[in-house]
C-alpha cells in the first residue's frame, strides 16, 4: 500500500507512506525555509538600500573628467591658437599701423605693425598653456584631498597627464616665440 509522493520542489521522492509525524517535520521544514527566504529577501533589500545611497556619499568623477578634457582642450588652444589671441594680435598690428608715422624706418614699422602682435599672440598662448598647465595639475591632485580610498580613473589622468604636457609645451613654445628666440622678427638691414 505504498503512495507515491512528490515533495515541494516537484522532485519525486519514490514510492513510501508518510506517517503524521513526517508530515509535521515536512510542514516546520518549508516554514523554516521560508522565513529564511524572507529574512534574505530583508537583507538584500536593506543592502539595495545602501548600495543607492554610495554615489550620493562618495564623487562619481565626473568633474575630475571634465577638468582633465578641459586641461587638453586649453593645451591644444595654446599651441594652435585661439581666436582671442588672433583678435588681440589684429588689434595690435592696426594701432602699430595707427601710431606708425608712414616715415618711420622700417625696423620701427616691422617691430610697431608686426612685432608687437607676434608678442601678443605669444602673450595669449602662454596664458592658455598655463591655464591647462593648472588645471592638469589640480585634477592630477585632486585625489589627495578627496577621497584617498577611492582611486581615480585611469582615463581621467592619461587625459589630464596629456593636458598637462601639452600645457608645458605650449608654455616653453610660449616664452620662446615671446622672447624672439623661435621665430624671431626679420631685420630691417
Amino acid at each position: 500500500m505504498g503512495t507515491k509522493t512528490v515533495d515541494e520542489t516537484g522532485a519525486d521522492t519514490g514510492t513510501a507512506v508518510k506517517t503524521d509525524e513526517e508530515k509535521v517535520d515536512t510542514v516546520k521544514t518549508a516554514e523554516t525555509t521560508d522565513a529564511a527566504e524572507v529574512t534574505e529577501n530583508d537583507e538584500a533589500v536593506a543592502g539595495d538600500e545602501v548600495t543607492a545611497e554610495a554615489p550620493e556619499a562618495g564623487s562619481s568623477g565626473v568633474g575630475q573628467g571634465a577638468g582633465a578634457v578641459v586641461a587638453a582642450a586649453l593645451g591644444v588652444v595654446s599651441l594652435t591658437g585661439g581666436w582671442i589671441g588672433t583678435v588681440a594680435a589684429a588689434r595690435e598690428t592696426l594701432i602699430g599701423q595707427l601710431e606708425t608715422a608712414s616715415n618711420a624706418g622700417v625696423a620701427k614699422q616691422i617691430k610697431e605693425v608686426y612685432g608687437d602682435a607676434w608678442q601678443t599672440s605669444a602673450l595669449w598662448a602662454g596664458l592658455f598653456a598655463l591655464a591647462a598647465l593648472i588645471v592638469g595639475v589640480v585634477v592630477l591632485a585632486r585625489p589627495a584631498f578627496g577621497a584617498p580610498g577611492k582611486p581615480q580613473a585611469p582615463w581621467i589622468k592619461s587625459v589630464a597627464w596629456g593636458g598637462v604636457a601639452l600645457g608645458v609645451i605650449g608654455l616653453l613654445l610660449a616664452v620662446l616665440k615671446y622672447t624672439g628666440v623661435l621665430l624671431g622678427l626679420p631685420s630691417a638691414g
